[in-house]
């Protein structure tokens, strides 16, 4: 795998995009506000300042956003963080889990044109599992992954998009398009050096926030990313 130099389109010589690493909640998967009710649920005292930086560093490992809501107490963030995927997975298994509009029929349009699909999170390994078999999707992506498996740091690091792209084999990191709901998914791409990084406006942030993060593209859902992919391969 070689380094991108330029996260930028080249329309007279279009690269084919070998891997797309998504987001789950927000973007392939409702989040109806779980995320938040969670977060409610692991802080006693849950103020609207915390409620605003939650909603701002949303899609960023959940351990990191504990320890500041903790002022860097780890054994109180440790706490609170295992408390939140214990909220969560009860919501999940109480059945408040779907896929977003779109979201099922884009995964399997990006496997038929013969990409690998690689879905991303903030939360542990459990969370994860949980809502795929929630979804039944675990035979409908290639792989998986979360901070957990990348040495504990998630986004707007780097690490989760290239371990994808070296498990993939990925020709290079222009050859990876990465999408998200979130301005640390966005950033999460172009620390990575993905040839694309498409915000979608199902989640958490709007289009401003996903332009000044450095979206390539934004989309109205990861319903309209196989055609976007399809469309800049067209020479």
């Amino acid at each position: 795998m070689t380094a991108n130099p330029a996260a930028s389109e080249n329309p007279t010589n279009p690269v084919t995009t070998e891997l797309v690493v998504l987001d789950m909640a927000g973007t392939t998967v409702a989040d109806g506000g779980l995320v938040e009710r969670a977060f409610q649920a692991a802080l006693p005292d849950f103020t609207t300042a915390q409620l605003d930086y939650v909603r701002a560093t949303m899609g960023e490992s959940k351990i990191t956003v504990f320890r500041h809501l903790t002022d860097h107490d780890e054994n109180r963030a440790q706490q609170a963080n295992i408390a939140f995927e214990a909220a969560y997975a009860r919501l999940v298994d109480e059945g408040h889990c779907a896929p977003l509009p779109g979201a099922e029929d884009a995964l399997r349009g990006l496997r038929d044109q013969g990409r690998t699909i690689a879905l991303t999170t903030g939360f542990a390994r459990d969370t994860q599992d949980r809502i795929l078999a929630a979804l039944g999707w675990e035979n409908l992506v290639d792989f998986t992954l979360c901070p957990a498996d990348v040495g504990g740091r998630g986004r707007p690091h780097p690490d989760m998009v290239l371990a994808a792209a070296l498990r993939a084999q990925v020709s290079s990191v222009a050859a990876v398009a990465v999408a998200g709901d979130t301005a640390s998914d966005v950033r999460t791409g172009r620390n990575a050096g993905a040839g694309t990084v498409a915000g979608v406006l199902t989640g958490a942030h709007d289009t401003a926030a996903l332009r000044a993060a450095g979206a390539t593209h934004v989309l109205d859902s990861v319903a309209a990313l196989p055609d976007l992919l399809a469309a800049q391969e067209t020479p």
